[in-house]
């Protein structure tokens, strides 16, 4: 029988996210799929802002990018006539290092974790699948099926990471309630005449809807989007029926087509995140509308959320209770997301009289004084980046200091993202420290980063004087007006934190 700290089912995205944290953490786990190899096609293909800053907590984030394609407007329109575009670089450049949206499928992105992973001599063990669990008091035993043949794996903890048809959801019988979409939709590769489109087109009729990005890996556009009521029943549905509609739509005219598949969408989020020692994220705990490019986005966030948790744990430096946040934070979130996404997606294809007068009157009329206002695009740019998440009622997290609060993502200052401390808990300073805080923060094992203070640092919201303890995924756990030793050691007795 083996035996693992962790099993993680599952080796898309999010999986294979949450394994290279915890490979960085140096907490042992094994991670299964039971197809035979990373996917062939994908439908997800946006990379957000707040995705990348994860990434260069790793030092990954520019060997992404140099992949992909970086995307820095999006146009909207309607019936093949523009009526709002949005430049991501003026909305975004002083909220984050990376005000644009990446253009990075996700099959390409699979291929870039997995080559992570073995870099660190860390392998997914292909052609596995999880059959079956038991959970004990201190362990969850699993029944996997490799070749045919039945093998055991004992785990302290199970994330099941496998999609909308989780085994680890089914088994642990939790409700998953929502719906699908009644629209069918379609994903493509084609390759459009003229010269190459570099920007993200959005673009809505009646009853219709497709998105067109550039994929650098095929030198093609990928296009997502509804298939038109009149051909949802049409057996065998080739692009040849799709054509004229997409043209139309797009204005384009595409020369090939390499290859095209359809899929319905579901907007759902289950009753709970986790059930003792099992976990759910991704796929396997929120589905999502493609509204805002935020379901590969989430899951990978799920990831990091719950990687930084789990080595806490098993290092024996925080209690067991830690987890218990991972839930609390993130299903809150999910819920909000599917709301959101739902009524974007309902609004933009719906039959009601509220969606046609969406469409047909506020969108042309308002879309283009709204993308010209700097904080309708700062709004929605935080928004869609998801830079905007924070988790200020979560269990761990503790003051204010002006609009900034515990819970917040750490705004950014030009310089505080990537650091020596960026994967663990440390202390966050525009000033030097005290000899009483510092040598609190030292006796409590806190390195202390500290950065100038700045134009842009002061227009986020933060403070010369403040002091701000910042979690290994980035969030303010504790926002401190002043350098108080015993507040720091207060809450780090509170929550159990012991990390020396």
């Amino acid at each position: 029988m083996n035996t693992t700290d962790i099993l993680i089912a599952g080796a898309g995205p999010t999986g294979l996210m949450l394994a290279l944290r915890l490979a960085r953490s140096g907490i042992p786990f094994r991670i299964i799929e039971h197809n035979s190899g990373p996917g062939q096609a994908s439908r997800a293909m946006v990379v957000q802002a707040r995705t990348l800053e994860f990434y260069q907590q790793l030092g990954l984030a520019e060997s992404l990018i140099e992949r992909g394609i970086r995307i820095d407007s999006i146009h909207y329109s309607e019936e093949a006539k523009d009526i709002a575009s949005l430049n991501w670089g003026d909305a975004g450049r002083d909220i984050t290092p990376y005000p644009f949206v990446l253009s990075f499928p996700q099959d390409d992105h699979e291929h870039f974790l997995v080559e992570q992973l073995s870099a660190l001599g860390i392998e997914v063990e292909w052609g596995v699948s999880l059959q079956s669990f038991e959970q004990h008091k201190d362990y969850v035993e699993a029944t996997l099926l490799r070749n045919g043949v039945e093998e055991l794996c004992t785990a302290r903890y199970l994330c099941g990471c496998e999609g909308a048809r989780s085994v680890v959801r089914k088994q642990l019988n939790l409700k998953f309630p929502g719906g699908t979409y009644n629209q069918l939709f379609y994903v493509a590769d084609v390759a459009v005449d003229g010269p190459p489109k570099t920007n993200v087109y959005l673009h809505a009729g009646k009853h219709n809807l497709v998105l067109m990005a550039p994929v650098r890996s095929s030198g093609m556009q990928r296009l997502i989007g509804v298939v038109p009521p009149e051909l949802e029943d049409q057996t065998a549905l080739t692009f040849e029926d799709l054509r004229a509609s997409v043209e139309h739509m797009l204005g384009i005219s595409v020369g090939k087509a390499n290859w095209m598949s359809t899929y319905r969408v579901h907007h759902r989020v289950a009753e709970h995140f986790r059930v003792d020692r099992a976990f759910l994220l991704g796929d396997a705990g929120h589905l999502h509308s493609p509204a805002g490019g935020q379901g590969m986005n989430t899951g990978m966030g799920d990831a990091v959320n719950l990687a930084w948790k789990l080595a806490e744990v098993i290092k024996g430096r925080a209690p067991e209770s830690l987890l218990d946040t991972y839930e609390t934070e993130r299903i809150a979130f999910a819920r909000k997301l599917v709301e959101t996404t739902d009524n974007a997606f309902q609004g933009m294809v719906g039959q009601g009289w509220r969606s046609t007068f969406l469409r047909n009157w506020m969108l042309p009329h308002l879309a283009p004084a709204l993308s010209h206002l700097d904080t309708f695009r700062k709004s929605l740019f935080e928004t869609l980046s998801q830079t905007r998440i924070k988790y200020r009622d979560s269990a761990l997290s503790e003051g204010q200091v002006g609009h900034v609060h515990a819970g917040d993502r750490m705004p950014w200052s030009g310089d505080n993202i990537a650091h020596s401390s960026a994967l663990s808990w440390h202390l966050q300073l525009f000033c030097a420290a005290s000899s009483e805080f510092e040598s609190a923060a030292v006796q409590l094992g806190l390195p202390i980063e500290t950065f100038d203070f700045n134009q842009r640092a002061h227009a986020n919201g933060l403070r010369a004087d403040a002091a701000y303890l910042i979690r290994p995924d980035g969030h303010i756990a504790l926002a401190l007006e002043c350098q108080d030793p015993d507040a720091l050691a207060g809450y780090m007795q509170r929550e159990g934190l012991h990390l020396v």
